[in-house]
């Protein structure tokens, strides 16, 4: 770590939802930068206009803020070193080119799409593969090959052309990496690389290294798949004299398929049903994508699976808060190699997150439930039997089929209980069981217990047979939590015309 100011940044391009692997890039960003009471910046890489999308923008927006990563510098926030749209800063990457040209390190490049195809097709049948490089760039159109007239000439013509950078011919070059150590490369095997296009924008690798400069941007931590990418931008700080204050660079591994194999895509979600963007989206077309928060994740269970994907705290320890994440983030202990996403697992976050949620912060998630359901219900009733049922779901979506019964009595009973439960003297027995709750005078479970085993006793009947009936009548199957909790709840003459009830349609 150098003893600059930590300021690091997430660089997304709007071109449609973000991925779990770039919010995971965020997080780690995020954190780093918080740990070291530094900047969080949020840039909007988009040089490529061809795949830009509508809405694309707003949705990363919306997905940092509903995970919790508050940005302390983007194009709605503003700060000191905007535009933070790279689309905005067209004349300040030009002198950079410029630059580049004038002192050597970069050319002009005229060859046509249609002739750099042709090489590559000759070069095909050859066997061979075709590379803009040092080896080829004296026969190709350019300004290293052409004269100044030519060049000149041309450009006043109007011919198209782009801005390739010049690698040098032999040199060995080497860098850390915060997560993978020495890297070395030598420049004979890299090509000439385009960094600024025809349409007059500069690619990634030119208005990165830019940006990166001149909003003093201290860490680069981005994917794997940026690692090609290294030795040029380590050049490019090289030519551009900014070799002193070139930031330390960090690759994060690749969040896995649940198989193990390969880069998790959208359409494994779609496959094994799962979500791999944090927000639902959908497409200019209209084609829609699950997201987190839709499936109904909690955004802090997210983090912590996200957090936990790659990078391990060295202890035993799951469950984090951002605080807790904060505090134990190091980027050196996160792995080199890639982190297989397991869905079983991102529900076991989510459970977990549920569990420790109050009940009544439960109960408020869940009141848009009944409302939706146009059910109104005492508050108390719904903090009480969310209570007794949140260790058996994962989901706020799984309440209703848990406690439904408490604001709905039921109208069908489930035939493999009645079956099972509801025959011989049980019926007539239910019948004359609603007279002794009848005769209870506190409603209070113990109370109703004790009610029900005495006139058991009595009638020397099974205590599981008829308990079991009883939990038919009163919920419509053999399920839920405590029995004698759920006739409390419901109260007296609620559980007592259930019996009837029951009673009536299963005769």
């Amino acid at each position: 770590m150098t003893d600059r100011k930590v300021r690091v940044r997430f660089a997304p391009s709007p071109t449609g939802p973000l991925h779990i692997g770039g919010v995971r890039t965020a997080l780690f960003n995020y954190l780093f930068a918080k740990k070291h009471q530094g900047d969080f910046v949020l840039r909007i890489e988009d040089t490529d206009q061809t795949r830009f999308v509508e809405g694309a923008e707003e949705y990363i927006n919306e997905s940092l803020t509903w995970l919790g990563m508050t940005i302390d510098e983007g194009v709605a926030q503003g700060g000191e070193f905007g535009p933070y749209k790279q689309s905005e800063r067209k004349e300040i990457y030009i002198q950079y080119a410029d630059k580049l040209i004038n002192d050597g390190w970069a050319y002009y490049a005229f060859d046509t799409p249609e002739e750099l195809e042709a090489k590559r097709e000759d070069a095909e049948a050859e066997k061979t593969k075709f590379s803009y490089d040092m080896n080829t760039r004296m026969g190709l159109k350019n300004s290293l090959s052409l004269s100044a007239e030519e060049v000149e000439k041309l450009k006043t013509e109007g011919v198209p052309y782009v801005v390739r950078f010049k690698m040098p011919e032999n040199e060995e070059v080497s860098a850390v990496d915060m997560i993978r150590g020495e890297v070395k490369f030598n420049t004979a095997i890299l090509d000439d690389k385009v960094i600024f296009k025809s349409d007059g924008l500069p690619t990634y690798h030119l208005a990165n290294v830019v940006d990166d400069y001149l909003m003093k941007i201290s860490h680069v931590i981005r994917g794997e798949e940026w690692l090609p990418s290294m030795p040029l931008h380590i050049m490019l700080y090289r030519a551009l004299g900014w070799e002193d204050e070139r930031p330390e660079f960090a690759h994060l591994p690749l969040i896995l398929k649940p198989t193990g194999k390969g880069k998790l895509s959208k359409r494994d979600g779609d496959k094994a049903g799962f979500p791999v963007f944090p927000l639902e989206w959908k497409s200019p077309e209209g084609e829609i994508a699950s997201g987190y928060r839709e499936s109904g994740y909690l955004s802090e269970a997210v983090v912590n699976l996200l957090a936990l994907l790659g990078w391990n705290p060295g202890t035993e320890q799951e469950i984090f808060s951002m605080e807790q994440l904060t505090e134990a983030f190091s980027i050196e202990r996160v792995n080199k190699s890639g982190a297989r996403f397991d869905p079983e697992k991102a529900k076991w976050f989510n459970h977990q997150y549920v569990v420790n949620m109050s009940d009544e912060d439960l109960a408020k998630q869940f009141v848009s439930e009944l409302t939706s359901r146009n059910i109104e219900a005492d508050f108390t009733l719904v903090v009480k039997a969310v209570s007794l049922v949140k260790e058996r779901i994962s989901f706020v979506s799984e309440l209703w089929d848990q406690v439904s019964f408490f604001f709905e009595a039921p109208t069908e009973y489930d035939p493999k209980v009645v079956k099972k439960r509801w025959k011989g003297d049980v019926p007539a027995f239910m019948a004359e069981l609603t007279g002794s709750l009848d005769q209870v005078s506190e409603w209070k479970a113990e109370v109703i217990k004790e009610a029900i085993s005495a006139k058991i006793e009595e009638k020397g009947l099974g205590f599981g047979l008829v308990m079991n009936a009883f939990r038919l009548a009163l919920v419509g199957g053999g399920f839920g939590p405590d029995l004698m909790t759920i006739a409390e709840l419901l109260g007296k003459e609620n559980t007592i015309q259930r019996v009837k009830n029951a009673i009536e349609v299963l005769a």
